[in-house]
């Protein structure tokens, strides 16, 4: 499937959730994997290493890099497309819970789909393809937040002021405590060991550091995800940042396919069929939503109208951060069985459309300029 998808020139991430779909218990005429309660612990373990890696690609010196304009961009974007998820969710009759996650799921453009898109249609030289990319840095940051405020809302099954207070302080003290421990001992402790650290001991301390911050995190009530994240950026800011992150990555590229294949697997054709209007109107909610809020975020940042334009129509589609989100909800059991699907089936869509609408719009834009 990757190949296929390689010499068509899509994404892998769809040839992985197309090669699920194929070896899932929904379809009949291929070999069928049945065991689904041990795709969902091979899929957690994917979201580990994908959060990990993401973690080290972003350092402090990053968000100081992004500017003003894309906070502002970032922000409109986010609240404004959560707001519209609701109000799709309830025009469906759907549970509260439902709905804000799914205005979680439609908040976040896929980091990996538009570097691709660009890399693929020679753009990333282009000048707003830093600010969309500056843009993707702050969603998968803030996407990071929305998850523990997303768990914190699904455990706590209220939200009482006094609750999110005690969970954004919660919040803040790890994160504190952490930084502390990553400015000062982690890189400490690599200085030190740094003749005893062959390319295998380097890997195997990271990953190790890695899961025990995802074990700390989950039993302080956060998701695995942001503990993954978190030691991620700590690393990043230590002087073995670039070998760890080189080390990192076939192990990422490995468990992050296994992630999508579990996504495809959990895609039932009957449920598409069933749910088909809302598959339509959440992928029309998709498109028109981040190219409309795209494009105003950028333009309250004081861009032009043209640049604003091609970031707001680059933005156009879910990827990875809805599947994470959508299986987050599953593994609370607050979400209902219907939405994975639905979610996996606009990502999808959204997916095979972006490379057309980048072109499109740059093409737009040129002959304006012209």
């Amino acid at each position: 499937m990757t190949l296929l998808f390689k010499k068509l020139k899509q994404p892998l991430v769809l040839g992985y959730v197309v090669a699920g779909f194929l070896a899932s218990p929904h379809m009949a005429y291929t070999p069928s994997v049945m065991d689904t309660a041990n795709i969902q612990t091979w899929a957690d373990i994917g979201v580990i290493f994908l959060l990990f890696a993401l973690g080290l690609e972003f350092s402090f010196k990053k968000i100081v890099k992004v500017g003003g304009a894309a906070i502002i961009a970032a922000c409109t974007i986010i609240f404004c497309m959560i707001l519209l998820g609701v109000a799709v969710g309830t025009g469906f009759g759907w549970q509260r819970m439902d709905c804000i996650f799914l205005g979680g799921m439609i908040a976040m453009s896929s980091t990996t789909i538009i570097y691709k898109a660009f890399d693929d249609l020679g753009m990333r030289k282009k000048q707003f393809t830093g600010l969309v990319l500056s843009v993707l840095i702050l969603e998968d940051i803030l996407a990071i937040v929305l998850m523990v405020m997303l768990s914190t809302m699904a455990v706590s099954h209220n939200f009482e002021g006094t609750e999110m207070l005690g969970s954004i302080a919660k919040l803040l003290f790890f994160l504190i405590l952490w930084f502390v421990v990553g400015i000062y001992l982690i890189p400490g402790l690599l200085k030190r060991c740094r003749k005893l650290m062959s390319e295998e001991t380097l890997l195997i301390v990271s990953l190790g550091l890695c899961f025990g911050m995802v074990v700390m995190a989950a039993h302080t009530g956060f998701s695995a995800a942001f503990g993954a994240f978190i030691m991620g950026s700590i690393l990043a800011e230590t002087v073995e940042a670039e070998s760890i992150e080189r080390l990192v990555k076939p192990v990422k590229d490995l468990f992050g396919a296994i992630f999508f294949v579990s996504v495809g697997m959990m895609v039932d054709p009957a449920m598409i069929v069933e749910y088909a209007g809302p598959i339509v109107v959440i992928t029309l909610a998709v498109i028109l939503g981040q190219s409309l809020f795209g494009t105003l975020g950028v333009l309250l940042a004081g861009q032009p109208l043209k640049t604003a334009m091609q970031c707001g129509f680059s933005l156009t589609q879910i990827g990875e951060f809805a599947f994470i989100i959508a299986s987050l909800g599953v593994s609370l059991h607050v979400t209902s069985h219907f939405l994975y699907p639905i979610v996996v089936a606009v990502s999808v869509i959204t997916t095979f459309l972006t490379p057309y609408t980048v072109s499109y719009t740059h093409l737009r834009a040129h002959e304006t300029s012209l």
